[in-house]
C-alpha cells in the first residue's frame, strides 16, 4: 500500500517520499542528507527521484541521491537542471519506478518558467506554484501565466491531495484572512491547521476543494476578493489577472 511521508528539510521545505513494497521515491530533494536518513530508519531502497523545478532548495540533493542509488530521475523540460534522465512536459505520462502509480504532467509556468506539476493516483506534487491557501512568487513568469497555471490545478478533481513544497500555511492563512475577513471555511480551517502545527504535525496535504474555498490566490473571481484587491490598489481592477497580481504584490508587500 502506497505511504507518502513528509520529510522536513532547510527552515519550512518538505521532501516528499512516496513508500511501497520496500522501494521509495523522493519529490523534489533540496538536501540529500534527510532522505537518506530517512532511507535507512526504514530500510528502504530509492528507485527514482522526481523534481517540479529547478530552485536550489527543490533539487539540490537530486546530484547525490541519483549518483548513489543509480536510479533514475524527472524533471521539467524547459528549465536547466543537471541529472535529469527524463525531461517531462504537458501530457507526458509515466509509471514511476518501483511505486505502483503513474503520473502525468502539467506545465505550470509562474513561479518558475519551465515549473511542472505531476498528478495521478488522487493527488499531485505541485512544488512552489500552489501552496496551503497560497501560491509563489512569480520570480520568472508572469500574472497572466500564473493565473492559467493556478486555474489548470483548480481543474483537478477537488478530493486531489495537494503536496506542495513548504509548510507556509498558517502564514498564509494570516494573510487570506486580511483578503476575506468574513470566509467562514477560512476561519474553521485556520483552527484545523494550527492544531495540527501546536502538534508539530504538517499541514499538508491538503485539497483542491479545500484551496478553492479558502486560497485567495483561486477566488480573484470572487466578489468579496475582487472588492478586497481594488480597495488595496485604490481603483477599480479590469481583469482576474488584475485582481491576482494585485493581491499577488499585497501579499509579497505584507
Amino acid at each position: 500500500m502506497l505511504a507518502i511521508h513528509a520529510v522536513p528539510a532547510f527552515k519550512d521545505n518538505y521532501i516528499w517520499i512516496l513508500e511501497e513494497g520496500g522501494k521509495a521515491v523522493a519529490v523534489d530533494p533540496g538536501d540529500a542528507a534527510p532522505v537518506e536518513a530517512f532511507l535507512e530508519s526504514r530500510d528502504l531502497e530509492l528507485t527514482a527521484v522526481l523534481a517540479t523545478h529547478h530552485h536550489a532548495d527543490h533539487v539540490g540533493g537530486l546530484p547525490a541521491l541519483a549518483s548513489h542509488w543509480r536510479c533514475p530521475t524527472f524533471g521539467p523540460k524547459r528549465e536547466v537542471a543537471a541529472h535529469l534522465d527524463q525531461r517531462l512536459e504537458e501530457g507526458d505520462r509515466f509509471a514511476v519506478p518501483g511505486i505502483d502509480i503513474a503520473l502525468e504532467t502539467l506545465d505550470i509556468p509562474g513561479h518558475t518558467a519551465g515549473h511542472i506539476a505531476l498528478f495521478g493516483a488522487g493527488l499531485v506534487f505541485c512544488g512552489d506554484t500552489l501552496f496551503a491557501c497560497g501560491c509563489g512568487r512569480l520570480f520568472e513568469g508572469t500574472p497572466a501565466q500564473m493565473v492559467d497555471s493556478l486555474a489548470k490545478l483548480a481543474r483537478l478533481p477537488r478530493e486531489t491531495r495537494v503536496y506542495c513544497g513548504h509548510e507556509y500555511t498558517l502564514a498564509n492563512i494570516r494573510f487570506a484572512e486580511r483578503v476575506e475577513p468574513s470566509n467562514r471555511a477560512l476561519a474553521e480551517r485556520k483552527a484545523r491547521e494550527s492544531a495540527k502545527r501546536a502538534r508539530n504535525e504538517p499541514t499538508l496535504p491538503s485539497t483542491i476543494g479545500e484551496e478553492l474555498a479558502t486560497n485567495p490566490f483561486l477566488r480573484c473571481a470572487e466578489p468579496d476578493v475582487i472588492a478586497a484587491a481594488e480597495h488595496h490598489a485604490g481603483r477599480k481592477l479590469k481583469s482576474t489577472v488584475e485582481v491576482f497580481a494585485e493581491v499577488r504584490e499585497w501579499k509579497n508587500n505584507s
